[in-house]
């Protein structure tokens, strides 16, 4: 337990009861998480498989398991849970699908096609087109992050419109039903559900997890806390970290108060602060502590550092947008050049993605090597999504997902009702969506003009699939072809330049495919292509994690849980941070945490910007400073205005590697 401060070493000796860690920024909690269940195995004899540890992302889970590995080698791990919150619900589910309704080989639909699944309904009702998918899609994600179900939904509303709402609920759901699906909610509540209704499955889940650690609990929704409560059970033997004031995800159903309603829900609760902040200068935790502090708090706690007073955060006050993203490009070259800092140590922290293009302009213009987090990865996108399952359901006709996914893309008339018949059909027989497609059976439950139109679907795959063997790549390009994918693409997008920006992804894949089956003594078979390609876009994911020498451009909200030695909090203007909708739905309080998160990414040094004016529809907007700024400490900040900084002093400023390399030049 060496290198643990007092209070940290309260919290991992501590499980006389259930114990909440209120972690500050910065306050060494994953540590604290790690060396507990060491503990546990190691001094309080609890097995490794009786532990559970639950985060929220792969990535989080991934780093946890290595931190735990280094931390207690030589003792016996074998059966260590550390999962997301899905992947133990999906373990739960798999478990018992049969208590829910679900044959054992369920299909997950991830939130593309759920959107599309909801998009089908919605082109079967009247008035159907004043509905956006996708807001639909995240009404129905709250009501099942609040473990409400479509009768429940309907009795709740107040008006025709959330009445349809509760309708589209039910239609989505019995959709998902009929074809053996769960949606990334269901993997939640799901197993509340078993939980709650089967007490046998109760006894054994609080059997198996005889302790419990979650963290980021501040980001827990409704669902998640009543998923802990069920597992934890009546002993209550249960960790969990979390930051109240770094709760910023209330967009996507995170409930902060979850914090506080563990105090009505165990009387005997324990909490631990951790104020000691290992990550940043006096200075940059004095502007977090007094930002913080005009937000209420049922907690109330203080970050302080051993690090010194540190650099004194700047301000940057520039002409216009285009002024503030040259600017910042000029000062990453003079922390690399005149001060030898890396371009990895250095991010740029904005409150929406709209604002990263112009950074990276600027960044190109100057040759200075960046990484955008958060962005669409390649095989994420809906057109190689579509061609990537017209691939799968070529290779493997047995693949329902995929089949799910195009048997209505580009439209073929083929709508939920006759979706659900055919699934259901197809559980009845034991066979899988394409081949049920050409059963004679099927007549006795569609219509001829339905049957003929899932024929034709069926004929279209089979005929491509047995050219695909042989030529896989020219198959592709004819079955895209033949279906006019193109023309469709065009027809759905937005405008020419986002056809056209699909359509060159469309022929960046083929080219993918191409220089995959040639690419190799041995050409690869079409099953093993799509194998691979499956495989891509978790590569180019861990490729990005690589942790080159490069500037990260990232969101405020893609930045939680990471630090950086120099940040630079771009656009701090009204509208931008506070962003516009929380000052017209006034919730300014979770801005405020947002603004806290990025400042406390900062190590040694911290750049605030904003501008005087920027463009908006067009048009040039006189821009207001961030009311942040007046929050934070006069006397602790040093302003630096756009008149300040004339072009002499900036080309100076960003050339300062030249003089750099002189110097060396003259050493020599």
């Amino acid at each position: 337990m060496t290198g643990l401060n007092p209070r940290q070493l309260e919290a991992v000796h501590y499980k006389a009861g259930p114990l909440l860690v209120l972690a500050g920024a910065g306050s060494g909690k994953t540590r604290v998480i790690t060396r507990k269940i060491a503990h546990l195995i190691d001094q309080c004899g609890i097995p490794a498989r009786a532990i559970c540890a639950i985060t929220f992302t792969n990535k989080a889970a991934r780093e946890m398991r290595e931190r735990v590995s280094r931390q207690i080698k030589g003792i016996e791990t074998r059966g260590l849970t550390i999962a997301t919150f899905h992947r133990l619900g999906l373990e739960i589910l798999r478990r018992d699908p049969q208590r829910l309704g679900l044959a054992p080989r369920f299909s997950l639909l991830d939130a593309q096609d759920a959107e599309a699944l909801i998009k089908e309904h919605l082109s079967h009702i009247k008035g159907g087109d004043a509905f956006s998918p996708a807001a639909v899609q995240q009404r129905i994600g709250r009501w099942k992050n609040d473990h409400i179900d479509p009768v429940e939904a309907q009795g709740r509303a107040e008006d025709a419109f959330e009445v349809r709402l509760a309708r589209l609920y039910a239609d989505y759901e019995r959709s998902l039903r009929a074809y053996n699906a769960v949606d990334f909610d269901d993997l939640i509540l799901g197993p509340v559900r078993l939980l709650r209704e089967h007490p046998d499955l109760r006894e054994f889940w609080q059997g198996r997890i005889r302790y419990l650690l979650v963290d980021e609990y501040q980001d827990t929704n409704g669902a998640q806390y009543e998923l802990v409560r069920l597992l934890a059970g009546v002993r209550a033997a249960f960790t969990v970290v979390g930051d109240d004031d770094q709760s910023i995800y209330a967009w996507r159903g995170a409930r902060p108060e979850n914090l506080a309603r563990l105090k009505l829900d165990y009387p005997h609760l324990k909490v631990i602060m951790l104020e000691q902040n290992y990550r940043s200068s006096a200075r940059i935790l004095g502007l977090a502590n007094a930002l913080i502090a005009n937000n209420p708090h049922v907690f109330e706690k203080r970050l302080w550092s051993e690090h010194g007073a540190g650099e004194p955060p700047r301000v940057l006050r520039c002409h216009d947008e285009t002024h503030e993203a040259e600017r910042v490009a000029a000062e990453i070259l003079h922390l690399k050049f005149a001060e030898g800092a890396g371009f990895g140590e250095i991010a740029v922290l904005y409150r929406g993605n709209h604002q990263a293009r112009l950074f990276e302009k600027a960044l190109r213009e100057q040759n200075i090597p960046y990484v955008l987090s958060g962005g669409t990865s390649f095989f994420a996108r809906a057109e190689i999504k579509d061609l990537m399952a017209y691939l799968r359901l070529l290779a493997n006709p047995q693949d329902d997902a995929a089949f799910l996914r195009i048997v209505n893309t580009p439209r073929r008339e083929i709508g939920p009702t006759t979706l659900e018949r055919l699934a259901h059909y197809a559980r009845a027989r034991g066979i899988h969506l394409l081949a049920a497609c050409v059963e004679l059976g099927l007549a006795e439950h569609l219509s001829e003009r339905q049957c003929e139109r899932l024929r034709a679907f069926n004929a279209l795959i089979s005929a491509h699939a047995e050219r695909a063997e042989r030529a896989p790549v020219a198959t592709m390009r004819a079955l895209i072809e033949t279906i006019e994918y193109t023309a469709w693409l065009r027809e759905n997008a937005s405008s020419q330049a986002v056809a056209d920006r699909r359509n060159a992804n469309v022929t960046d894949l083929l080219d993918w495919l191409g220089a995959l089956h040639k690419g190799e003594a041995r050409e690869k078979t079409l099953a093993e292509m799509a194998t691979h390609l499956a495989l891509m876009d978790v590569l180019e994911r861990l490729d990005q994690d690589e942790g080159e020498d490069r500037v990260s451009l990232m969101t405020l909200h893609a930045a939680k849980g990471l630090e950086f030695p120099h940040v630079f909090l771009v656009g701090m203007e009204e509208e931008l941070l506070p962003h516009r909708t929380s000052i017209e739905e006034d919730s300014i309080e979770e801005e405020r945490r947002l603004a806290y998160v990025g400042i406390t990414r900062a190590r040694r040094s911290l750049t605030f910007t904003l501008s005087n004016r920027r463009k908006r529809y067009g048009e040039w907007v006189k821009s207001e400073p961030s009311r942040f700024l007046a929050e934070l400490p006069s006397d602790q900040l040093a302003w630096d205005s756009a008149r300040d900084m004339t072009p002499e002093t900036r080309k100076a400023r960003g050339l300062g590697h030249l003089h750099v390399l002189k110097g060396l030049l003259d050493l020599g």
